[in-house]
């Protein structure tokens, strides 16, 4: 089945199973019909200043994919005995493609490992280290510090490039798959968009809980309520802050809050299975686009065509999202 992963202000990108059609040299902003799509390339937000690549959940170590409770017939996948580990196929296909572009920064937002071993944090820093060394920021998630671990950063982040600053927070419980926005940390935020002279795009592993949900669990599965609303509110408060980027939930999702009007609240697939993905984003004068992208080497493409019938088979449409959930602008302030 084709799909359209790639809509940017320049190309659109169509995956048929494993053939890749890249249709290249578009005009921004222009309506096509191409492939059997129709779409419209998104604008061109100016000049264009730098790019930043993320990605989050490379679960390296990871040896059993589609285990999730209340779905125990799976189906399940891994690889053979003695095949390449999937998360390093994986991630191995995401460096080659990020590499590529050369971004001014790559960071990943958190689930570096399966089960916060040594081990598996000292394979992700051999990759994504060895590839971007100091332009490469990650931070922890819940699989991280699942023991309490520390070895990944704690706390937040700041990280600058020309015409963006992103505001990288630690949003992890240790010790609980949840996750929580701190006072410090979203004061700490505040402060940060409110000297900006440049819009602010904040990332993290946890996605927020929607204010309008008719029920606030304790143990949500993403930032507790009581947090996410003190997040949102002081977005709400700071214009400079152009969106929230979160993994967490292995989808490509974009929610939209009442209090904070148009901007984003996104959450982006897994680098681990299908649809395989990291985002690129395009910095200009007047914004940023968040231009989706599916790993496409053609090792990567086998894994994760296999892996889109996980959970009794809903997972493809749960992980690939809607096209304007994955590739949007997020226009600087005025």
């Amino acid at each position: 089945m084709a799909e359209l992963t790639t809509v940017a202000d320049d190309e659109a990108v169509v995956h048929d199973g494993h053939e890749v059609r890249t249709h290249a040299g578009l005009a921004p902003d222009t309506d096509y019909d191409l492939d059997g799509f129709a779409f419209r390339t998104l604008p061109r937000l100016g000049e264009r200043l730098a790019t930043v690549a993320t990605v989050n959940d490379v679960h390296y170590g990871e040896e059993v994919c589609g285990i999730m409770d209340g779905i125990p017939d799976g189906p399940f996948f891994s690889v053979e005995p003695g095949s390449e580990p999937y998360p390093e196929l994986m991630n191995r296909g995401a460096i080659q493609e990020i590499s590529a572009i050369d971004p001014d920064a790559v960071v990943v937002k958190g689930d570096l490992t399966c089960d916060g071993l040594d081990e598996e944090y000292d394979a992700f820093l051999a990759a994504y280290g060895s590839a971007f060394g100091d332009r490469l920021h990650h931070v922890r998630g819940n699989h991280d510090a699942y023991r309490h671990q520390t070895y990944a950063p704690e706390g937040p982040q700041r990280i600058d490039v020309d015409g963006l600053t992103i505001a990288l927070l630690d949003t992890t419980i240790p010790g609980h798959t949840s996750g929580q926005a701190p006072v410090e940390q979203v004061e700490w935020l505040e402060d940060l968009a409110a000297g900006a002279d440049r819009p602010v795009l904040v990332l993290g592993h946890h996605h927020v809980w929607n204010p309008g949900a008719s029920t606030r669990p304790d143990d949500y599965f993403g930032i507790h309520p009581d947090d996410s609303e003190r997040l949102i509110a002081a977005v709400a408060r700071q214009p400079m802050v152009i969106g929230y980027a979160a993994g967490h939930t292995h989808r490509n999702r974009v929610r939209r809050f009442a209090a904070t009007g148009t901007r984003p609240w996104i959450e982006v697939a897994c680098v681990k299975d299908y649809p395989g993905t990291w985002a690129e984003y395009r910095v200009f004068d007047g914004g940023v686009l968040q231009v989706h992208r599916r790993i496409s080497t053609p090792e990567a493409l086998d894994w994760t065509e296999k892996t889109r019938g996980m959970f009794a088979g809903v997972y493809g449409e749960y992980a690939f999202g809607a096209l304007d959930e994955r590739c949007f602008a997020m226009r600087t302030p005025t």
